[in-house]
């Protein structure tokens, strides 16, 4: 059941929303949880137990880590001031151990699922190098739907609660229902406890206001995938898996519309994932913010899945930054001279950057291309940030405004050209076949024959018009979107006649031209493979 699929939009939503608003309101945050498990079951079966294990855990190791606080707080009030650093820093062992156990308990689901065959293949590579008689047997299973996600969620409650951010609730239908939230368990965005908690449980009515506003979000959702997602999916597919059919421009263009595909569809999602919270009274928080009108590579991943940005921010980058051992080795550097304060600034930033990356990599997924894919992006912000001051510099000398339209405009261009290169070698089957792309991209870029070619991949001249005009229309939200104009909020105000002209515009719009039947496939629900 995917949340861009009719199922649920006209078959799951409606009859919660029904059975929500019949109930009682003490019982209406119950009622979202059973809906959540029945999802969740409906997706993937037993393996729900998994999801349960992992709210049983993060309940009782908050639980646990808040009764150490309590139990030694008495301790330490009546310790003498000078002994008790000592005392804190057992409380602080105490709970590192609880929250060290619990997370390990978390990650080896995750690993197992998700990574066990990708280390297995690795090892198994190496023991041929060496000639090894023996390889480990890849085991074949699914995974349970969102475990990328929800996993991090957990991490995240059980972090706040041991840094003392958020205290640990004393009610466990209230993780559990945090953590199978059934709008964000598939694929995100990764909330935190502190976010969504309050209004989770707060069982609001379905109000007339909500209920349209969260459609109107739905719709566009639908809008997205439907006529732009799965209209390209068939060039897409047909360019990456026979590239050495394709001239270099095409390959380019293959890559620039997966990079539309990949916005389109999941951004859609997350229309229909934050417009069911809106349903109920439930802010979700946005998980993308116009992403290519981003100026560089680090503004693009702070606008594009803004909600795993922050969470690698604030519990990857942050605390291998500030940790013992990286605090050591700048010290030492900062004292090499003029040069030491900034050599020492970036070596922080680049281990720190080095970490995110490569769990941002496998995060996506258990192969060397999603690898190569986090170590690109992380050459590319650490050569930004190296030679930041240079460019200033050099842009002062040249009296560039940086301020300026057009400057903005080549800076914009230059990093969706990046991004588009980066998607490239997130869509690749392989590494071979990416770098293959690449190369060829920049060897055989020729016009020859293309006005041909562009016609054997599976769209026709209207399909060309209809993507141009929907990604135009996409586009014009997003730049009303930038400069805070809220477009739900002046059509509301409009009399009811053209405001509902407008609503049925979007629908028959998404029916009319939206790509399906015979001849498309469809884009499966890519975030949720993660």
């Amino acid at each position: 059941m995917s949340y861009l699929n009719i199922i649920y939009v006209l078959g799951f939503l409606p009859v919660v929303i029904v059975l929500y608003n019949i109930v009682p309101k003490k019982v209406r945050p119950v009622l979202l949880l059973i809906a959540s498990l029945v999802f969740f079951f409906y997706i993937s079966k037993y393996l729900l137990i998994f999801l349960l294990l992992s709210a049983l855990s993060i309940y009782l190791g908050g639980l646990f880590m808040q009764r150490v606080d309590v139990k030694w707080q008495s301790v330490l009030e009546s310790t003498p001031k000078e002994e008790r650093k000592i005392v804190k820093e057992k409380i602080k062992k105490k709970k590192r151990i609880i929250l060290t156990l619990v997370i390990l308990f978390n990650i080896s689901f995750l690993f197992y699922f998700k990574y066990l065959n990708f280390f297995k293949s690795i090892t198994n590579s190496l023991l041929d190098i060496f000639h090894f008689n023996y390889n480990f047997k890849l085991i074949k299973h699914l995974s349970p739907i969102g475990i990328s996600f929800y996993t991090l969620q957990a991490l995240s409650y059980l972090i706040d609660v041991y840094n003392g951010k958020i205290e640990a609730s004393k009610n466990i239908l209230k993780v559990m229902l945090y953590l199978s939230f059934f709008p964000t368990i598939m694929e995100g965005p990764i909330t935190r406890f502190d976010e969504v908690s309050e209004s989770l449980y707060a069982g609001d009515k379905v109000t007339y206001h909500n209920f349209c506003f969260g459609y109107q979000r739905i719709i566009y959702g639908l809008f997205k995938k439907y006529v732009i997602a799965d209209r390209l999916n068939i060039f897409v597919k047909l360019t990456f898996s026979n590239y050495l059919a394709y001239s270099g421009p095409i390959l380019f263009l293959g890559a620039l519309f997966y990079t539309i595909l990949l916005y389109m569809e999941f951004s859609g999602t997350m229309d229909v994932v934050i417009g069911s919270g809106e349903i109920f009274n439930i802010k979700i928080p946005e998980n993308f913010k116009a992403p290519f009108f981003s100026k560089n590579i680090s503004e693009f991943w702070s606008r594009w899945h803004i909600s795993l940005g922050h969470w690698f921010k604030d519990y990857i980058f942050y605390p291998v930054s500030l940790s013992k051992g990286v605090k050591k080795l700048t010290s030492k550097i900062r004292k090499l001279g003029k040069v030491g304060p900034r050599l020492a600034s970036l070596l922080m930033g680049a281990i720190a950057l080095f970490c995110v990356w490569s769990l941002n990599g496998l995060w996506h997924g258990a192969g060397y291309t999603f690898l190569l894919f986090g170590y690109y992006h992380f050459i590319l912000i650490l050569l930004g940030n190296i030679f930041e001051p240079l460019i200033a510099k050099t842009c002062e000398k040249l009296k560039i405004n940086r301020q300026s339209t057009i400057y903005k405009g080549v800076i914009i261009l230059k990093t969706i050209i990046l991004v588009i290169f980066g998607e490239l070698i997130f869509r690749a089957p392989s590494v071979t076949v990416a770098f293959g792309m690449i190369h060829k991209i920049f060897t055989n870029f020729t016009f020859n024959g293309f006005s041909k070619e562009i016609f054997t991949l599976g769209l026709d001249y209207k399909d060309y018009i209809i993507v141009f005009l929907a990604v135009i229309f996409v586009l014009v939200m997003s730049i009303l979107k930038e400069k805070e104009i809220n477009v739900r909020e002046k059509i509301s105000k409009k009399n009811i006649v053209l405001r509902w002209l407008l609503y049925y515009a979007l629908i028959l719009g998404t029916i009319i031209f939206g790509a399906y039947g015979p001849g498309y496939a469809p884009v499966d629900p890519i975030y949720a493979d993660f």
